[in-house]
């Protein structure tokens, strides 16, 4: 019987795994250099070593899909990446954005431009054109930790590759074991001046939020927000570990009519997914509020094994997309169902080319796009060099939902 079960679960994951194209694939991150010289010279002053950059999270804006490299590691060249997708490469190089010297860590005291990028995990684009970075500041996180700048919000106008706004934070968004490593921009075409950006700090069990109109911040705590302990051991690849990773994956539904969407979030290490309106959020003086608590919701359960380190939603169809870090796939979740196992749909599952599903975006020709990176064999082991580590697929939204209990 349980060799029956094992065929049945292999062909369920071959099935998965083929909605998805494949777009992109590297066995290592290889950049635009200027010129051969100064890759040589990058390679022999370690300023580049190719096993320490892994790619994390992406978004699109028409031909250009945005990558990110973290300073994980020393010897990251440009934290801050494109690829362009009229590229015929499967293994296409990263090109900087804006350029090089913007993402280049500064030496003997070197001045910082209001460019410039030092760290960066997750990205999003917006309806207003705008390229929104979460920047950490912090480089060779694993080894000597640099604190370059302050954690900024820096943003983009993609239309001219200038920069729009430099926003650091204060030290009351802060704590001493602030880590944000994702950013979400709250917006309407037309109304760009009232946007607002949601920022979880796994690490301080927290959320920024940033209004661009007042370019004002405030800081946000709550329960839900904070780690399970019951679902802190991981695994991922073949590796065990353990992480207290809090709040993590957010993502907005769809324009009420009063105005605000409903803010749908969960903590990296947690199976439940909560929820709150962004009245609640963008109002400082309620947000901050303790007699708000109650506002906040919990929507669900997604079952055993579904920690989830991002998740988008798409507008039209109200389906909640989330990766599966220990099940090496994509969920969706379908938010005017009741959340439990089974009103959650397995989109892809693949235990060669998803292990360890770090991002995905909708973008707005609503295109599912994920990016797979075996994150925890490299920061706890060595990846091998010799097969193809990271990876970008796609899948049209409904594509993606179809045959599953999310439609």
């Amino acid at each position: 019987m349980m060799w029956k079960l094992f065929i049945f679960s292999s062909i369920c994951s071959i099935i998965f795994a083929a909605k998805l194209e494949e777009v992109f694939k590297w066995r290592d991150v290889e950049y635009a250099w200027p010129n051969e010289q100064i890759k040589q010279e990058a390679l022999n002053n370690h300023d580049y070593i190719p096993a320490n950059n892994l790619p994390l999270g992406l978004a699109r804006w028409k031909n250009k899909l945005f990558i990110t490299v973290p300073r994980w590691k020393s010897g990251v060249a440009s934290s801050l990446n494109y690829v362009s997708l009229n590229s015929s490469d499967n293994s296409p190089v990263l090109i900087p954005y804006p350029d090089f010297k913007a993402n280049a860590v500064p030496k003997n005291g070197e001045k910082l431009e209001d460019n410039h990028i030092i760290s960066t995990f997750r990205v999003d684009v917006d309806a207003c054109d705008r390229l929104w970075v979460m920047d950490t500041g912090l480089a060779d996180i694993l080894g000597s930790a640099d604190q370059h700048s302050k954690p900024a919000l820096v943003v983009f106008d993609l239309n001219t590759d200038k920069l729009l706004r430099r926003y650091e934070f204060k030290p009351t968004d802060l704590k001493e074991s602030s880590f944000f490593a994702n950013v979400i921009v709250d917006v309407q075409p037309g109304k760009c001046d009232e946007t607002y950006v949601y920022i979880p700090d796994l690490g301080g069990y927290g959320i920024v939020v940033y209004s661009w109109k007042a370019n004002e911040s405030w800081r946000i705590h709550h329960n839900y927000f904070h780690f399970d302990p019951l679902n802190g051991d991981l695994n991922v690849g073949g590796v065990n570990f353990q992480w207290t990773d809090g709040v993590f994956g957010l993502a907005l539904g769809r324009v009420q009519n009063n105005s605000y969407r409903t803010l749908y979030f969960h903590p990296l290490v947690s199976t439940h997914e909560f929820s709150v309106s962004t009245e609640v959020l963008r109002n400082q003086s309620l947000a901050t509020d303790p007699n708000s608590y109650n506002l906040y919701k919990i929507e669900g359960n997604r079952g055993i094994a579904t920690q989830s380190s991002a998740s988008n939603l798409d507008l039209q169809t109200e389906v909640l997309f989330l990766t599966q870090l220990q099940k090496d796939g994509v969920a969706c979740w379908n938010v005017n169902k009741p959340l439990n196992p089974e009103n959650l749909g397995t989109v892809a599952q693949d235990k060669e080319a998803l292990v360890f599903p770090n991002d995905l975006k909708i973008d707005a020709e609503r295109n599912l796009w994920v990016l797979s990176d075996r994150m925890p064999v490299f920061l706890f082991h060595n990846l091998d060099r010799n097969q193809y580590n990271y990876r970008i697929f796609k899948i049209k939204v409904d594509d993606a939902i179809a045959n599953t209990p999310c439609i």
